[in-house]
């Protein structure tokens, strides 16, 4: 069913158009996938409309995969590259490794490989930092967080330390389950993602 899905919003966003100068991948979870509201009014969405106000003549590519962990991004980034010889590759994977428990120790070593493996493409690459609910302990939480600023820091690469900032906790903007963010929040993402990322985009 993910495979589906992700068909489909690979199908949805390159029907934009097909004569960019250049392309984004957006390579992540459930967040980015627009879990729960419409593909159309998630952040990514948003981002591809804010290029067209901006005049920057980018195709942005939706490979996110709801439950998606760093393991099955590892395995599957390499085709995505392949397949779309993007500039640009936003990385937002980690949150279900938390989620799930996963060793902080594995979730480096994947984040570092798929980074590795863009610049290996000559791919520039904004990594997303995440952080997990408090009830996994203090410990585990620490850790967690310290991977992201640990992988940004080896690997030198634009960093967003918090994706959901304004958003994680806020009951306004998250769904139900809490986890989630709703449709009100997709703007506050992309306000969080784009400071980073126009750096990039003004860069051969």
């Amino acid at each position: 069913m993910a495979k589906f899905y992700l068909a489909l919003m690979l199908m949805v966003t390159s029907c934009f158009n097909t004569a960019y100068a250049a392309s984004i991948v957006v390579f992540g979870d459930s967040i980015s996938a627009a879990y729960g509201i419409e593909v159309n009014k998630g952040w990514v969405a948003k981002l591809q409309q804010k290029l067209k106000q901006q005049k920057k003549d980018y195709q942005v590519i939706n490979a996110s995969v709801s439950g998606e962990t760093t393991s099955g991004g590892v395995t599957r980034l390499p085709q995505i590259l392949k397949q779309y010889q993007p500039s640009i590759l936003i990385l937002e994977l980690g949150g279900n490794d938390g989620l799930r428990g996963q060793p902080p120790k594995l979730m480096q070593q994947n984040l570092q490989k798929m980074i590795q493996q863009a610049k290996q493409q000559k791919v520039k690459v904004l990594f997303l930092g995440m952080k997990i609910p408090p009830n996994y302990g203090k410990a585990y939480n620490q850790a967690f967080e310290k991977v992201f600023v640990e992988v940004a820091k080896i690997e030198k690469v634009s960093f967003v330390p918090f994706f959901l900032e304004g958003v994680g906790g806020n009951d306004d903007l998250m769904q139900a389950d809490g986890i989630h963010p709703n449709q009100q929040a997709q703007q506050q993402l992309l306000d969080n993602v784009w400071p980073a990322l126009t750096p990039l985009l003004n860069t051969p």
